[in-house]
């Protein structure tokens, strides 16, 4: 499984709430228009980041509210609050149990597919949606 782009999407859009609050009515059609997506996908981001209790969405005039500090969000919190919860690597089905290989694959590679997981995930904790809104209000000064 390839990390899809609702991960980039959901840092997009915390950075822009962020970053337009005192500016814009932000909607789902406004982060949409700066996303470049569909304000339906937005909305299930949003939905998504919600039930992971990293935003609270009013409906009508209330707005969007993120509920931490950036620097206290991270990109595991984001990748758990809208990526599938499956493993990155996910193992081929019907192998051979009479080959050799086939029948002992799965205990050749699981530890080291686990520790890569585990890796990934751990280096997804270090980072920060405020790394990233830092270098965005840095780039436009």
């Amino acid at each position: 499984m390839q990390v899809s782009t609702k991960f980039t999407i959901a840092i997009h859009l915390i950075v822009a709430v962020e970053y337009f609050k005192d500016d814009y009515k932000i909607t789902s059609a406004f982060l949409a228009s700066s996303i470049g997506s569909n304000p339906v996908i937005v909305r299930n981001i949003m939905s998504a980041l919600q039930d992971a209790d990293l935003i609270e969405v009013k409906r009508g005039p209330g707005g969007i509210t993120i509920k931490k500090p950036l620097d206290r969000i991270t990109f595991l919190d984001i990748y758990n609050a809208v990526e599938k919860k499956e493993r990155i690597f996910r193992f081929h089905e019907g192998v051979n149990p009479q080959c050799p290989v086939g029948s002992h694959i799965h205990e050749a590679l699981d530890g080291s597919l686990k520790a890569l997981q585990d890796d990934f995930e751990k280096d997804l904790s270090t980072k920060t949606i405020g790394d990233v809104y830092n270098k965005i209000v840095e780039a436009n000064k």
